[in-house]
């Protein structure tokens, strides 16, 4: 019989038969798993609430001949209660988590650099210390660095001039010069720009000073960014509430979002984070099963191709694939 354990973070599950469940996981050391929990849904069962969207847990499993078999589960943290009770974390949990599934290029092949923003941001999620848009939205930007989608924000997409430049463009990835702008380009303030960049660095002080409106545009162009390169809408993106948060919130419902000894938060974990780690992901397949956010189809007010953001006074810029 052939065992191995790993610690990993539960993206989604779907049920089999009459008491079993798939689980899908983003593991530390083997990737994304597909493993059939067995006896889950039954009341009870051992370890089921331990194997829900969000849990942090880990893991053992028996190589089996198509999918292998969850024997074993312990808790590391317990992400899922503080998340749930929040309605804007939770959808902002349910969109890292399904694109951490789209991003993971196949299974078993080791993506550590996406694994650790994937914990970072539930972490930071549970926490209730920062906005969870802008959480998601740092979460995205490196996540797209990680595949090679990162957008130009400080010099042309085309040609490489340092800027700063005004027109930004989805499909042309990300600022272009006068020369090289082509329609469709939007104009976006340079205070989106900069918040853009404070959130793909880490510079959170200059990312929490921002205010609603500039928010809102940095996600639009956030969201357009990622559904463009993936070539297919998120599901979960219309769910996920942006609002103003007046204070913040605390795990009030009795977990801890910081254990000792746990993994880094969001704003812990650079973009330049275990740099060896090999950054070629394609787009995971497409999911067509039951996912933590439900079944959702797109963004928040942008599809693939289209950035549909008020900016700088130009109204709403569009950038047509």
């Amino acid at each position: 019989m052939s065992l191995y354990r790993d610690t990993g973070v539960v993206l989604r599950v779907h049920k089999l038969g009459e008491a079993d469940r798939i689980i899908t996981l983003l593991t530390r050391r083997n990737g994304k798993v597909r493993a059939v929990a067995k006896g889950v849904r039954r009341t009870t069962s051992r370890f089921g609430a331990r194997l829900e969207p969000f849990g942090h847990v880990d893991v053992q499993f028996y190589t089996g001949r198509t999918l292998d078999v969850v024997t074993q589960v312990q808790t590391v943290d317990a992400f899922a209660l503080p998340i749930v009770g929040d309605y804007q974390a939770y959808t902002a949990a349910a969109a890292i988590v399904e694109t951490a599934d789209r991003l993971a290029a196949e299974e078993e092949e080791p993506a550590l650099k996406l694994y650790l923003l994937v914990v970072g941001a539930l972490r930071a999620l549970a926490g209730g210390q920062r906005d969870p848009s802008l959480v998601l939205d740092a979460f995205l930007l490196r996540a797209m660095a990680f595949a090679g989608w990162e957008p130009a924000l400080t010099e042309c997409a085309r040609c490489g001039e340092r800027g700063p430049h005004a027109a930004f463009n989805v499909q042309a990835g990300g600022l272009l010069c006068p020369r090289c702008r082509i329609p469709g380009s939007v104009h976006p303030a340079p205070e989106v720009l900069a918040v853009m960049a404070a959130l793909l660095h880490g510079d959170w002080p200059l990312a929490e000073d921002s205010s609603h409106t500039v928010r809102r545009d940095v996600s639009g162009l956030v969201a357009a960014h990622l559904q463009w390169h993936l070539e297919r809408r998120l599901r979960s993106l219309p769910f996920v509430e942006r609002r103003a948060r007046e204070a913040p919130l605390t795990a009030a419902l009795g977990s801890d979002p910081h254990p000792d000894g746990g993994e880094p938060d969001i704003g812990d974990v650079d973009s330049d984070v275990d740099s060896d780690v090999d950054s070629g992901v394609d787009s995971g397949e497409d999911a067509g099963d039951t996912d933590a956010g439900g079944e959702p189809s797109a963004t928040g007010g942008a599809t693939p191709g289209t950035a549909a953001t008020s900016v700088d006074g130009h109204g709403t810029g569009q950038c047509a694939r």
